[in-house]
């Protein structure tokens, strides 16, 4: 069946502004999603924000419903967070990590997480190690296998880089992890919402993800999915009144769900816009938002092979919907504000952001074009004619 393109930018406002290719920054936000966010910020500022939450309790549920179809898993194995950074901490610095304890990681890795692990082995003596990569730029798996020993206490790779199209290959990391039973939390801050996500599949036993980029939520809104056998071997690095109840003066209990790794206070408004913009990727579905990405990616890539002066600097066999390059004689940064005069919205990757690979590749910074499903070949068409007249 074909993609209906004009029904997906019907139910996108911003399609009539800009030629949004940032999506891996934040999405433009679809009328469902829009209508919820702000029909809750309504209703609190009639009713009152308690009262508002206590009307809304079966869509604040919903969301945790709507996530474990989108992931497939239990609705009790999801935490709502505030974003997928803080949905990483409160997994990573669950472990308990000894002076020997190995962390195996990714050359991709992002640098929040990687200042992370830099933290952690400080304070610890834990030490954090990357994988190397294949011939594709792909985090290799036989080099993982062979870096397997009992010291390993976590594999933490990130699925999709921050700077560009490479997708790392997750499920064959989770079957490394589960034959030597070993924790394995995936960043899919950038996957999620472009691509199918099974956990059961993935092998992961934790998983991060935002609700501004693919899935096309509100900024401040992410989620946290945490394995059911392993709840109990985490407690979060803080608790509150909502993650434990105070049983007694001297003691407290956990909660028994991956809401022990929550807040009391959150927000509220963008928890139940968050639940309706997993609902609109549901209903688009996932194989055919992956199907219409890719396409349109990989057909840019092509476009972009043939332009003189630009490179394309993706890597991996599998590629999604980020698109990387840079144009001779120009910083990306010079080329995001040009574009973004003409009304073409896309964003630059520098090499701070993920250090071991953009220098490991002699990489300065990246012009990032991230597409999503509303994207139609006539604004494709207009990055590339801009592109090519932009000079320095």
């Amino acid at each position: 069946m074909p993609f209906d393109l004009e029904r997906a930018r019907a139910l996108t406002p911003g399609c009539n502004r800009v030629a949004h290719l940032n999506n891996a920054g934040a999405a433009l936000m679809p009328t469902p999603v829009i209508d919820a966010l702000t029909a809750h910020i309504h209703l609190e500022a009639r009713e009152g924000g308690y009262e508002a939450a206590e009307m809304a309790h079966p869509l604040l549920e919903h969301f945790y419903h709507a996530a474990a179809v989108l992931l497939n898993c239990r609705r009790t194995e999801i935490a709502f967070m505030e974003n997928a950074t803080r949905a990483w901490d409160m997994a990573f610095y669950a472990f308990d990590f000894q002076p020997g304890d190995r962390i195996l990681t990714s050359l991709a890795e992002y640098a929040s997480n990687y200042i992370a692990y830099l933290q952690v082995s400080r304070r610890t003596g834990a030490k954090v190690e990357a994988v190397p990569n294949d011939e594709s730029g792909a985090l290799s798996v036989p080099a993982l296998e062979n870096m397997i020993d009992r010291r390993v206490k976590l594999i933490s790779v990130t699925h999709v880089p921050t700077n560009g199209g490479l997708v790392n290959p997750a499920a064959a990391i989770g079957r490394v992890a589960r034959a030597a039973g070993i924790p394995y939390l995936l960043d899919a801050c950038q996957a999620v919402g472009q691509m199918p996500m099974d956990v059961q599949a993935l092998g992961c036993d934790l998983l991060t993800a935002t609700g501004r980029k693919f899935l096309r939520g509100p900024r401040g809104t992410g989620f946290l999915y945490v394995r059911e056998s392993l709840l109990d071997q985490l407690e979060p690095p803080f608790l509150d009144l909502h993650a434990a109840e105070w049983t007694t003066p001297d003691t407290y209990t956990v909660r028994e769900d991956a809401r022990r790794f929550e807040n009391w206070e959150t927000n509220f408004a963008g928890k139940i816009a968050l639940g309706a913009a997993i609902d609109h990727a549901l209903d688009w579905g996932l194989d055919a938002i992956w199907e219409r990405v890719r396409g349109l990616a990989d057909g840019l890539r092509e476009q972009l092979s043939g332009m003189p002066g630009v490179t394309v600097h993706d890597l991996g066999e599998e590629r999604c919907a980020i698109v990387s390059l840079t144009k001779e004689g120009l910083h990306p940064e010079a080329l995001r504000v040009a574009l973004r005069a003409r009304g073409i919205n896309v964003s630059v990757s520098e090499a701070s952001g993920t250090r071991l690979d953009m220098e490991g590749r002699g990489l300065r910074a990246l012009l990032r074009v991230s597409l999503h499903y509303y994207n139609s070949a006539a604004e494709l068409d207009r990055f590339l004619g801009a592109l090519g007249d932009i000079s320095g």
